[in-house]
């Protein structure tokens, strides 16, 4: 722990106004956070929340960021743009009143849809000193590309490395053109450019007159301390854990281009009040898009594994990761080039993230959950409509997470890697797209058995209206959700599509663009998580509850925790 004392020639700060910048940074980012959900076009940004909004400093570290957003923009992706546009132009050249964009894969290490854009804030009213930057990181709903999956990063679309959409509170047109003549989807996507940019002038102004209100010296302090007391808060539960090597290894289904299982070895080292992610023995860069960047990828997968061993107690900032220390060589699938193929980078993470956590199942028996279902579950139904406008759309599935000590998993709910993103209402999918939404329910013995249940999936069945294509993004099927402390595997998910003129039902793999047609039925079936403890342990009352709400069959209450069901459907143990 670093000393926390006064630094000589320091300010003096006392601790409620020390509270109130604390918390009023993070109220801002909720603000906007608000406001982009209010102003948005897409469906994706208004309703999925595929978006994040960060303050970092003048160096471009993180200070602050909202409370939902996708965890994995926010833990490096926004800082790595601001630092990359710092090396392009210094703090001098950036100005008052600039706005910067980036999505460029030897920066940010992500698919180029995310887009950071971000605006200096300095002091006394835009005139004074430089005391951060405001930036939001925004999943652009569509940046060109040439194919659905992608060999590099020249097919995936339009890449802007660090470059000025607004130079002194002025547009700059020929930027704005070239997006608008890169994009399949120009209005939604101007649309929800303006919602970012709206967010970034306002985010500035606000926290300019934070920083004024309490000066600039105060100021600096105020986030001085935030910082260490962050890193404090870490090393404090980092000390209690037992010092040691711990790991574990589970693989991927395949890397999209072939069907070889890909190893996620992980190596967590705990000593004294430090903790390393080591991911030496983690599978190679590959040839399929489910590749990252060092910073967007292992940098990234660490450190958001590491602040759910921390817990929610702490606010996540640059404080918070200073005693998490990686181990990753290049050229591995979580440190490829910048040319690999990254348009499904994100594969990976929910995987790897698990991964990290259940390495810890020694160190920490009574913290460490079963597996989530780990997966994107994505379905993508794109193509054009009767009246030859384009259409796009990405849902999303949300499954089970793994049981604890103390209760059942939760869920539906989306990955690790996703934070607050959520399901798109149903009813605006189907004004919206050739589709009618014929079920939508839980998954029945989806989640693992145990003493305390996995966490359920569920079931969504779409009718095709019209002609489309369709792409998925499903893994975790041959490697399912891991139980805990003697707790059963959650189901993993499955795709399936019942064909209209035949009258046939297959399984769906990883699809690229599969054509569907009118009275064609896709299946989503999305995985359950893993079970905590000995099933035999588990309470006759809360098996009889979820037979009771159809969690679980009496087919499944037999077989995993010995219940016989008599015909009015209560169960009682076997002698």
């Amino acid at each position: 722990m670093e000393d926390l004392r006064l630094a000589p020639g320091a300010p003096k700060i006392d601790p409620i106004t020390l509270e109130v910048i604390r918390h009023g940074l993070v109220s801002i980012t909720n603000q906007i956070d608000a406001n982009i959900k209010r102003t948005a076009f897409s469906p994706y940004i208004y309703e999925y929340n595929d978006f994040a909004v960060g303050l970092a400093d003048a160096d471009g570290l993180l200070v602050a960021q909202c409370t939902g957003g996708m965890p994995p923009f926010v833990a490096d992706s926004v800082g790595m743009a601001v630092r990359d546009g710092l090396k392009i132009y210094g703090k001098d050249r950036l100005f008052h009143g600039d706005v910067v964009l980036c999505n460029h894969a030897a920066v940010q290490g992500q698919h180029l849809n995310n887009t950071v854009m971000y605006t200096p804030v300095h002091a006394d009213g835009g005139a004074g000193e430089l005391i951060g930057f405001f930036a939001i990181n925004v999943h652009w709903i569509d940046v060109g590309g040439s194919a659905p999956r992608s060999t590099d990063i020249f097919m995936e679309g339009l890449q802007l490395r660090s470059i000025k959409l607004w130079s002194r509170g002025e547009a700059i047109e020929e930027v704005y053109r070239i997006i608008e003549n890169n994009t399949r989807l120009p209005a939604q996507l101007l649309g929800d450019i303006a919602a970012q940019l709206a967010g970034c002038l306002l985010g500035r102004d606000l926290t300019q007159r934070l920083v004024d209100r309490y000066g600039v010296p105060t100021f600096h302090r105020a986030v001085s301390l935030i910082l260490d007391q962050s890193e404090a808060a870490a090393r404090a539960v980092i000390r209690a854990m037992p010092d040691g090597v711990y790991e574990h290894e589970t693989f991927l289904d395949n890397d999209r281009s072939g069907d070889t299982p890909l190893p996620i070895r992980v190596k967590v080292v705990v000593a004294g009040d430090e903790l390393t992610v080591d991911y030496t023995g983690i599978a190679d860069q590959v040839k399929g898009p489910i590749n990252s960047g060092w910073y967007g990828g292992g940098q990234t997968t660490a450190r958001v594994a590491f602040k759910y061993i921390l817990g929610a107690g702490e606010m996540a900032n640059e404080g918070t990761f200073r005693p998490l220390k990686l181990v990753l060589p290049e050229g591995k699938i979580l440190s490829a080039d910048p040319t690999a193929p990254m348009g499904n980078y994100s594969t990976p993470f929910p995987t790897v993230i698990d991964a990290v956590i259940k390495a810890l199942e020694k160190a920490l028996p009574a913290r460490v959950p079963g597996g989530h279902f780990g997966t994107h579950s994505g379905v993508r139904f794109f193509g054009k409509k009767p009246d030859g406008q384009y259409f796009d759309s990405h849902d999303s599935g949300h499954g089970g997470w793994g049981a604890c000590a103390t209760h059942d998993g939760a869920g539906p709910f989306r990955t690790m890697a996703h934070g607050d993103t959520r399901i798109i209402p149903l009813e605006l999918q189907e004004s919206s797209l050739p589709v009618r939404i014929e079920e939508f329910s839980l998954r029945a013995d989806s989640g693992g058995a145990g003493k305390f249940r996995g966490g359920m999936g569920f079931r969504k069945v779409y009718r095709m209206l019209g002609s489309c294509q369709l792409q998925t993004n499903l893994d975790r099927t041959k490697f399912p959700p891991w139980g805990t402390n003697g707790g059963g595997e959650g189901r993993p998910g499955r795709f399936s599509i019942l064909r209209a003129a035949t009258g046939e039902t297959r399984p769906v793999g990883k699809e690229k663009g599969l054509d569907l047609a009118p009275g064609d039925l896709v299946t989503v079936e999305t995985g359950g998580g893993g079970g905590w403890g000995d099933p035999a342990e588990r309470a006759l009352a809360a098996i009889q509850r979820d037979l009771d709400a159809g969690y679980v069959t009496p087919e499944a209450a037999k077989a995993d925790y010995g219940i016989e069901i008599d015909a009015r459907g209560v169960g009682r143990k076997k002698p």
